[in-house]
């Protein structure tokens, strides 16, 4: 299938294609709201309503104990589009933004917007324990790559605006700008630099004035319990108790992340279709929710749980038995919604999390050791921070989104001590975060952290393949398999020569790779050739060529010693992206593995 042609569109057009974006995910975030609380008010009470704060308890349901039918409703509708219009949809939403650019070129399919919107925010009304920045995030990053498409973008263009997006959706959701830009680039971004930075953040504010326009300057979560404390929390005899802390913590997300996956396994093991495990698992959330309304008087675990951790925050919430059992609830409602097919983020129900063990924390230092005079609040924004970062590896983010959701500075150094421990801990134990887990498992592995590929700045000589052998093509593919199989898995380069001693066609190893499983031995080279080259010379940086293959549009590099060919035995070598690309994606695949080897050691 021929590729469609693309242009590197100017910066001015990228930024202002940016705004767009940013403008465009912040009016979905308001639709994707909209849509919650219409759906919600729907299933809980029968009523046709946009009127729904998170921040407050739902009433209780006049369908009592009907109420468990509620979210198995949702499961079908959810299991219904999903399966029917964008798989893509499923699940929390991150892992497959992050595949798109990785794997993808770029590309995203228009109908994931829509299809996640809705998915989601019938999960979420309907009581699936899953929050609400996933979904935007991959909303905002669907918009970016259709716009992108639509322009007929270059790969990193496409990235740019897919990173805008999803930047763009957190601003607008969460009234986070600086949050939203440093996902991005802890999360999202392939690349950092200049080109890439400012048509996000030109996105992440064109988000910001419209999310603050449609849901006010205010922040997430209101703490006056944090203004009012007289604690130094930056006092040196504190540092072993963040200490313990953020190791609590880090395990805390380390068991976050693996149960989620572990109930995903589990439920794809159960007989049955994609609806039965659905249903069955909601089925069994519906059943937590309405016991926790029978038994404390509200749902508390159901949805994205925001009036829940504004208990905590206002200590409200403060029995250690009721907080260990909220983390506790939360924790199997969300991995039974995600693990049998919902879709929905993560985000919240790690902040719930955090806020519900930093409570218990608190209460028992109480006890351990009262002089410390900790608050529930206090230790429940730390605890906040620590489960996001850590689970997600996005600490800078977490420490800047936790800040601007509450507006509090007093917690800011505690935070990063917390945070960086956390953060650790869950890596020395497990190299995947809760985003990376799942392309891992499906074999896609993407980089650890980005930096400079050193082997792009070496001379073609140090790098390409010297082994090149040279056959008329009167010989055929036979011949050529013949040779191949000689070399076995050390397989050379074959150039294909014509009778006036031209190179017809290139076999890279690559191609012998599929020759040799597709091919017919009777096909002759001619139906099978790559005829598109270029010429480089030995002294030539490997980044050079590749920028120069890339705007050939070809594959193969020949390198002679000048950069000159007038006989094909002056080729000394031959270079290809495909060997650029798996000596990057090894460089990644290492950088990954080490945390888990240094773990073994």
């Amino acid at each position: 299938m021929a590729r469609s042609r693309t242009i590197e569109r100017s910066s001015l057009v990228l930024s202002l294609l940016a705004v767009c974006v940013g403008v465009a995910a912040g009016y979905g975030a308001s639709i994707f709201r909209d849509l919650i609380a219409l759906f919600h008010n729907l299933a809980f009470f029968g009523e046709l309503s946009l009127v729904y704060d998170a921040n407050e308890h739902t009433a209780a349901s006049p369908f009592g104990a009907w109420i468990i039918i509620v979210p198995m409703l949702g499961s079908v509708a959810v299991t219904f589009l999903v399966q029917n219009f964008a798989p893509e949809a499923k699940g929390h939403g991150v892992p497959e933004v992050i595949d798109a650019i990785y794997y993808k070129g770029g590309r995203i399919r228009p109908s994931v917007a829509g299809v996640k919107a809705l998915a989601s925010s019938i999960s979420i009304a309907t009581g699936g324990a899953v929050g609400r920045e996933g979904p935007i995030i991959q909303i905002g990053s669907a918009l970016g790559s259709s716009i992108g498409q639509a322009t007929l973008l270059r790969e990193w263009q496409r990235n740019t605006l897919i990173a805008a997006g999803a930047a763009a959706g957190i601003a607008a959701t969460f009234n986070a700008p600086l949050g939203g830009l440093l996902f991005a680039i802890e999360i999202i971004l392939p690349e950092t630099s200049g080109r890439t930075l400012i048509p996000v953040a030109l996105a992440t504010g064109a988000a910001s004035f419209v999310g603050r326009a449609l849901f006010g300057n205010t922040p997430s979560f209101d703490i006056p319990a944090l203004a009012n404390n007289a604690l130094d929390l930056n006092s040196p005899e504190l540092l072993g108790v963040y200490v313990v802390f953020g190791i609590l913590m880090g395990l805390a997300a380390l068991i976050f992340t693996r149960s989620i996956y572990v109930f995903e396994a589990l439920f794809e093991r159960m007989p049955g279709n994609d609806y039965s495990r659905h249903l069955i698992g909601m089925g069994l959330v519906g059943v937590m929710m309405y016991a926790f309304m029978a038994l404390s008087g509200q749902y508390y675990i159901q949805g994205v749980g925001y009036a829940t951790i504004q208990d905590i925050l206002e200590n409200a919430l403060t029995s250690p038995w009721l907080l260990l059992l909220l983390f506790a609830g939360k924790l199997l409602a969300t991995s039974l919604t995600l693990g049998s097919g919902a879709s929905g983020g993560v985000f919240s129900p790690a902040l719930y999390l955090g806020a519900a063990l930093g409570g218990v924390f608190a209460v028992a230092m109480h006890h351990v050791a009262p002089w410390f005079e900790l608050d529930v609040a206090t230790m429940a924004v730390l605890g906040m921070a620590a489960v996001v970062a850590s689970s997600t590896g996005a600490a800078l983010t977490a420490i800047v989104i936790i800040f601007e959701m509450t507006r509090d500075y007093h917690v800011i150094i505690p935070m990063i001590i917390v945070v960086s421990i956390a953060y650790y801990v869950r890596q020395f134990l497990m190299a995947d975060t809760i985003y990376t887990f799942k392309l891992t498992r499906r074999n896609h592995p993407v980089p650890a952290s980005l930096e400079t590929n050193l082997f792009m700045l070496q001379k073609a000589s140090e790098f390409y393949d010297p082994r090149v052998i040279r056959v008329g093509n009167k010989r055929g593919l036979a011949e050529i398999r013949r040779r191949f199989k000689r070399f076995g898995r050390q397989a050379p380069n074959v150039l294909v020569l014509d009778d006036e001693q031209k190179i017809q066609a290139i076999f890279s190893t690559r191609r012998h790779y599929r020759l040799t499983r597709r091919a017919k031995i009777h096909s002759w080279a001619d139906e099978h050739m790559e005829t598109d080259y270029i010429v480089a010379a030995a002294d030539d940086m490997v980044f050079d060529i590749v920028g120069r293959l890339r705007a050939a549009k070809c594959e193969v590099a020949l390198v002679t010693p000048d950069g000159k060919m007038s006989h094909p035995r002056e080729v000394e070598g031959v270079l290809t992206l495909s060997d650029v690309a798996r000596s990057s994606r090894l460089a990644r695949q290492m950088e990954r593995r080490r945390p888990r080897t240094e773990a073994k050691n």
